[in-house]
């Protein structure tokens, strides 16, 4: 099949682009990109679209297959994808949700500043790194039976929060109450909880992160007011998801959809993006897999919310306050929701993936405070540049099945940035601009670099003047935590 080039989009204003369902005769509904110009050369410049083009075959897909500013190639299914299938005959793919699912952010915010703390930063930094466990494979310190981890899949971070990691305030300040209720454990592996029994409290490898920020600039007074943001607040970002349990669950049952398809007549355009109907005996059990999963990754982040509470108190003692989570949202997963098509509300599953739910003003589920301003939306951009809190709209209720993008993208591979990054260097730069960074390896340093990934400002401007998300604050990394 031929490559999606930029003359095959359809420009429909200064954000928002379109290949035609006409552009292949297996389309169902017509793929959409939300991307300023600038970012179009470098979304072209990989097979991404291509990888859109085939999202928009799949069966039972409803309105568009889109994809975000930050979009880059992923298994199957673009990294910053959004695909919503009719419920419930349409179709769920373990390739719209990703490896590993329920990947999300998760923002604590401080009582103190930063001329309060940035005598401290360096001390900080190595607390984190020594309460926080990161690395590939690594594990913590708690060591779970296989009972413990099934009441973990079953209730989420409220698990934790029993064992005395957290308050109830927290699991209110959380997409979904850190909870999906249709998760069942005895529909995910042996395998997969064994390697999930060491790792809650672990953020891994990869692009997970702990990073200490404080708030640069504030362009939504009141939404900022709502969330409890002020300017030069230190906040801390925790990235991470569902770790070897959530990996092993995607794996088990993308062998079983692959071994199923031929039952329902299904023959994706590629074979990573195999799926079947969500009402299928294979379909639920991997929906509700993925909930357990999910699950899993929520006690997790629950988990290192205490390990940065620890840490922050072992520096700053009484006089440091409290860490208090802002909100926690997932960026890898599948939902049921209700949203309007053709002038009706109707439930569909909407594929989220490296997309960041943004639901906007009178969301029941919200806290009371954020419910006149919207669901805040976290945006992680790359080590030594900025990150950004949104909120989510109305608009984007309407046009992008309630998501927005959920971090910078990358823009190079991890090899090629590996070739062109040297970690010594790197590392000097960011401490000349002020930035401690501890982490376990320098290939974890260099495959991470700022220069792997596309510019976050233009990729929030890029929502921002979509009205699917709206600034609300700007966030400058003061420590960065990885593995």
């Amino acid at each position: 099949m031929k490559k999606v080039e930029k003359k095959d989009l359809q420009q429909i204003n200064s954000f928002t682009w379109e290949i035609p369902k006409s552009y292949r005769p297996d389309m169902l509904v017509p793929a959409r990109i939300y991307a300023l110009e600038e970012l179009v050369d470098a979304i072209t410049g990989d097979r991404s679209l291509d990888q859109l083009v085939n999202v928009a075959t799949l069966p039972g897909i409803v309105k568009a297959s889109m994809v975000m500013p930050d979009v880059h190639q992923g298994y199957g299914f673009p990294i910053g994808g959004v695909a919503a299938t009719r419920y419930p005959d349409g179709v769920i793919s373990p390739g719209g949700i990703g490896y590993d699912i329920n990947c999300g952010v998760r923002l604590l915010i401080s009582e103190l500043n930063y001329d309060q703390v940035k005598s401290r930063l360096e001390d900080l930094s190595k607390e984190l790194y020594k309460q926080i466990p990161s690395g590939l494979g690594q594990g913590g310190s708690l060591q779970l039976t296989t009972n413990e981890i099934d009441q973990v899949l079953r209730k989420g971070a409220a698990w934790a929060v029993e064992q005395g990691m957290g308050t109830e305030e927290d699991l209110l300040h959380a997409e979904s109450q850190a909870r999906l209720e249709a998760a069942d454990p005895s529909k995910v592996s042996p395998q997969a909880k064994k390697r999930g029994s060491d790792q809650l409290g672990t953020i891994g490898a990869g692009n997970h992160f702990v990073e200490v920020d404080r708030v640069e600039a504030i362009f939504d007074e009141a939404a900022a007011e709502a969330y409890g943001l002020q300017l030069n607040q230190m906040v801390i970002l925790i990235h991470t998801g569902s770790r070897g349990l959530g990996h092993q669950t995607a794996t088990d049952y993308l062998r079983t959809m692959m071994g199923a398809m031929s039952k329902y007549d299904i023959q994706p355009a590629d074979r990573e993006l195999a799926c079947v109907p969500l009402s299928s005996p294979e379909g639920q059990d991997y929906f509700h897999a993925m909930c357990a999963a999910a699950n899993f990754a929520w006690c997790n982040r629950q988990v290192i919310t205490e390990e940065a509470r620890r840490a922050w108190s072992n520096i700053f003692g009484r006089a440091g306050g409290k860490l208090h989570v802002l909100y926690d949202v997932a960026h890898n997963i599948a939902k049921i929701e209700e949203h309007q098509l053709n002038g009706e509300r109707s439930k569909v599953i909407v594929h989220r993936k490296g997309a960041t739910r943004a639901f906007g003003p009178g969301f029941a589920e919200l806290p009371a405070a954020y419910q006149p301003v919207g669901q805040p939306v976290l945006i992680p951009g790359s080590m030594g540049t900025a990150s950004y809190v949104l909120r989510g709209t109305k608009t984007s209720m309407k046009t992008s099945f309630g998501s927005s993008c959920h971090g910078a993208g990358r823009r190079l591979s991890r090899r090629a940035a590996k070739r062109q990054v040297d970690a010594g260097s790197l590392l000097k730069k960011l401490r000349h601009k002020g930035i401690y960074v501890q982490a376990g390896s320098h290939r974890g340093v260099t495959e991470e670099a700022p220069i792997a990934y596309k510019d976050v400002d233009l990729v929030v401007e890029t929502v921002h003047q979509a009205d699917i998300a709206r600034k609300v604050a700007r966030l400058r990394p003061a420590c960065v935590i990885k593995g």
